[in-house]
């Protein structure tokens, strides 16, 4: 499978939101990754199913959501209604994960887990059966613009090999830290997903640099 480009909206003009979202629509990104933080789970706030819901409506593209909050049982439904096509928890926020990616397939959306830097792989051993998606934070979740944390190529490479022996078709996504600088090699230890905030949003052509991600690897 072509991996997939992911701009995060975090990183888009609130003022242009429109605009942005033509861009983005325009371009050859494959998702929007939408960020839904609480500050309870992580130390910010971003926005609720409101404007996930405005966001659809600007999306042509499917909506990738990830809930960095407390308690994401009693929003799942939510999420549905207000246009997720993947949606995905924390393992660190979740008592009964299994029961958690069981209940957004029944949804009809793809089942996405994350983990934290400090989170082992090793964790979601026994629910990858139950994941579509795994996201592996590549900084420590709440705020856009840093350092992506090299000991994430390590946990690509290991979650992969499990992944392949297993036979699953579970994706990899990669949030943090992503850039032209990096994806490549990012690529290369198996990830499937890129998500991108500022490296697209404040580039200076952020088509060209969509472009230049897609073509890694062609």
């Amino acid at each position: 499978m072509k991996h997939l480009i992911a701009p995060s909206v975090l990183a888009a003009d609130f003022s242009n939101l429109q605009r942005d979202f033509d861009m983005i629509n325009s371009s050859r990104a494959d998702w929007y990754h939408v960020d839904v933080m609480d500050g309870s789970f992580v130390p910010n706030i971003s926005f609720g199913m409101n404007i996930v819901k405005t966001m659809k409506k600007m999306a042509q593209k499917p909506l990738d959501v990830h809930l960095m909050i407390d308690n994401p049982d009693q929003y799942l439904e939510a999420f549905k209604d207000a246009g997720a096509d993947v949606l995905t928890v924390h393992y660190e926020a979740c008592t009964h994960l299994h029961r958690t990616l069981s209940a957004i397939r029944a949804l009809g959306m793809k089942a996405g887990v994350a983990i934290n830097p400090h989170t082992s792989v090793h964790l979601l051993e026994d629910v990858l059966e139950q994941t579509d998606l795994v996201c592996i934070m590549s900084v420590n979740p709440g705020f856009g613009g840093q350092k992506f944390i090299y000991q994430t190529l390590a946990k690509i490479k290991a979650l992969k090999a499990r992944i392949i022996e297993r036979n699953l078709s579970t994706m990899i996504e990669i949030d943090g830290g992503v850039g032209l600088q990096n994806a490549e090699e990012i690529l290369k230890a198996g990830a499937d997903v890129l998500v991108a905030g500022s490296s697209v949003f404040k580039s200076e052509d952020p088509i060209d640099t969509i472009d230049r991600l897609k073509n890694i690897g062609q």
